[in-house]
């Protein structure tokens, strides 16, 4: 065990400011497939992890099933060639969702066996005893609470987790989570930008009609900031489609809104990254927004999203808003 577990406000984590980035690992380690990892994937991912502390990230997203394991893998290669950067990063990585297995394309599993297991795998294939953080990924409606609690609970007095947190959760779902765990829930990983806004849209489409037009559970945004819940945004960049990779045919609301962020970040000096992801750290409730791209150039264009936010008006983010859902508000 390398350290003592943090008290509660003492993680690291990014707090209620949100002025934090978290770089997301998804991109790396080659294809989706079992095909083995090449060299060339290891330097990717050098490159990305150089890039993201050029650029002030030091908090770094896994997830055991990403690129079939490969993700962690090829970052494992980096921290055991990089003298002192297990110690100048934090990691956190997912278990929970289970991929081709059994017959079965996709299923979810918070067992107690399933949770100890995959988290051993991960930290073997990063090569480090510890994750800073880890994060459940989907909820699964056979898990236990009690269970998953005492694998967490074990995790953390072993040494290998440190946090936990949560992926894709509404705020009753963490809340009886949180009846059985010993430790705080500090992070919930949503899909939230520009693009995929039903958990803002939620906020004032209450009582409307316009509202059954979204899923996103209402007052989850609100618990996890009264809780002091980090939300981790993951898709902040609106999967390039206001910053340089639009869809073949965008809609009318989708060419405009480009055209925004690519105005504003010319008015501005500086990138539309960093406008988008500046957007989302404007709002109050401390959203860090995780970054999935392996460009380095691209994650380098994203270091001036704190300053963007701080910067932001009222107003510029209103027009941001109102342009991308391509009609007023209420």
């Amino acid at each position: 065990m390398q350290g003592e577990t943090p008290a509660p406000g003492q993680s690291g984590l990014p707090g209620q400011s949100g002025q934090e980035l978290i770089y997301g690992c998804m991109g790396l380690g080659g294809s989706w497939s079992a095909e083995p990892y090449a060299t060339a994937h290891v330097e990717q991912a050098a490159a990305a992890i150089d890039a993201a502390l050029d650029s002030g990230i030091s908090l770094f997203d896994h997830a055991d099933i990403y690129r079939s394991g490969k993700s962690e893998a090829v970052f494992g290669e980096v921290l055991a060639i990089t003298p002192g950067l297990r110690e100048r990063i934090r990691l956190q990585t997912k278990c929970g969702i289970r991929l081709n297995e059994q017959g079965l394309e996709t299923h979810y599993d918070l067992s107690r066996d399933s949770i100890l297991e995959r988290v051993n795998g991960s930290l073997k294939r990063l090569k480090t005893d510890y994750v800073d953080v880890l994060l459940l990924h989907r909820p699964d409606p056979l898990a236990d609470p009690a269970e998953v609690a005492s694998a967490v609970g074990q995790l953390m007095q072993e040494g290998k987790v440190r946090q936990v947190g949560v992926s894709n959760m509404s705020a009753p779902q963490i809340e009886m989570l949180q009846d059985y765990l010993e430790t705080p829930v500090v992070a919930n990983q949503l899909e939230m930008s520009l693009l995929k806004r039903a958990w803002l849209e939620s906020t004032v489409l209450v009582n409307h009609a316009e509202g059954l037009d979204y899923s996103f559970p209402h007052g989850t945004v609100e618990y996890c900031s009264r809780q002091g819940i980090t939300l981790q945004a993951y898709g902040a960049l609106a999967r390039g489609h206001y910053s340089g990779a639009p869809p073949e045919s965008p809609t009318p609301a989708e060419a405009a809104t480009a055209a925004l962020v690519a105005g504003m970040a010319k008015a501005k000096g500086t990138t539309r990254e960093a406008i988008l992801l500046g957007w989302l750290m404007r709002h109050p409730a401390g959203i860090a927004p995780v970054i999935g791209t392996a460009n380095p150039d691209r994650i380098r264009a994203c270091a001036g999203a704190a300053r963007v936010a701080a910067a932001m008006t009222r107003a510029e983010w209103y027009r941001l808003w109102v342009t991308a859902r391509g009609s007023n508000i209420p």
